[in-house]
């Protein structure tokens, strides 16, 4: 039996990450992540059952180190303020570095592969941020609300104004590059519209 190469393993994971996200999920074929790669069709069944066992384990290894970085200096028992602000610089860090891997999370998001990383997303970031949010609410530093809307205002400001970059068009201005002030003044915003 052949030996894993972990630097082969890591191109045939990129290269599949860029297949989907230029053609999408449908557009993935194993002979063409092989070729792509520049290893034998043989090679992909080393590390990977079949493309089911594939895509699913391309989607939670993505999933599981976005949540890794995200938590990096965070601890559930900081204060709402903080807690918050480090989250925001982790994630934006994660996202302006591995922006392939967010438009392939993208794609995966609205797939039944999605489920398993749900599930992770569940157990991960609900005990820690689940603990967080509570202590938060128990401090008064936070209002109780449903998760949908805590995540809701807590996050999807910043994700938006990634997306912006990521286009580098403005509605308005015609071009958009994401600025620390402007990081600021959104997070400022959301602190406000979260407190009590």
């Amino acid at each position: 039996m052949r030996t894993r190469d972990e630097q082969k393993e890591k191109l045939i994971r990129q290269k599949a990450i860029e297949i989907i996200v230029k053609e999408g999920l449908d557009g993935l074929g194993m002979n063409k992540v092989a070729k792509a790669a520049g290893v034998s069709p043989a090679t992909l069944y080393i590390y990977f059952k079949d493309k089911e066992d594939f895509i699913s384990t391309l989607c939670l290894e993505v999933s599981k180190k976005m949540v890794a970085d995200s938590l990096v200096g965070f601890d559930a028992n900081m204060n709402f303020e903080t807690g918050l602000q480090v989250q925001w610089d982790n994630r934006l860090k994660y996202f302006m570095n591995n922006a392939l891997e967010m438009e392939f999370m993208e794609i995966m998001r609205y797939t039944s592969y999605y489920e398993k990383v749900t599930q992770m997303l569940t157990e991960t970031f609900g005990t820690v941020l689940g603990a967080f949010t509570k202590n938060a609410i128990a401090k008064g530093e936070l209002l109780d609300l449903p998760f949908e809307v805590y995540w809701s205002i807590a996050f999807a400001p910043l994700y938006q104004l990634i997306k912006f970059h990521n286009q580098g068009k403005s509605y308005v201005n015609g071009t958009f590059s994401l600025e620390e002030d402007t990081i600021k003044q959104t997070l400022s915003l959301v602190l406000k519209a979260l407190r009590p």
